[in-house]
């Protein structure tokens, strides 16, 4: 069982930055791949980004490309998500979530797959 926490979320104008942290606790942090989802209001929960267990191997949505950067301490259980030139259509609920780490691009992409989830931090960026 693992137990996520996410924290650093608020109110930014656009061109601004947020890093958001997800705390992790409960198992071996390093063999768990590490995600970010995002919910904006009325929309699908959508995949942001992905980091693997020994943090070698990320990939990323199109829409934050060159912009977000997901990275993980495994020596503090926590993963970050540092967003930069943020832009009024990236507010949104940010979800952290974990699954066992897999060398598997589509499987890491995948909302179904990770079955661990916090409890989300709101994003809001203002024009």
């Amino acid at each position: 069982q693992v137990q996520l926490v996410e924290s650093g979320g608020g109110l930014v104008q656009a061109g601004g930055s947020l890093r958001l942290s997800c705390a992790a606790s409960g198992d071996t942090f390093m063999t768990y791949a590490m995600a970010w989802f995002r919910q904006a209001p009325g929309n699908e929960r959508e995949f942001v980004a992905t980091i693997s267990g020994l943090g070698g191997i990320t990939y990323y949505a199109d829409s934050v490309k060159g912009r977000f950067t997901i990275s993980r301490d495994n020596a503090k259980n926590t993963a970050y998500l540092q967003m930069k030139s943020l832009e009024p259509e990236d507010t949104a609920v940010y979800y952290c979530a974990a699954r066992r780490t897999v060398n598997h691009r589509a499987t890491l992409l995948s909302e179904s797959t990770y079955r661990y989830w916090g409890q989300g931090t709101q994003v809001t960026v203002s024009p």
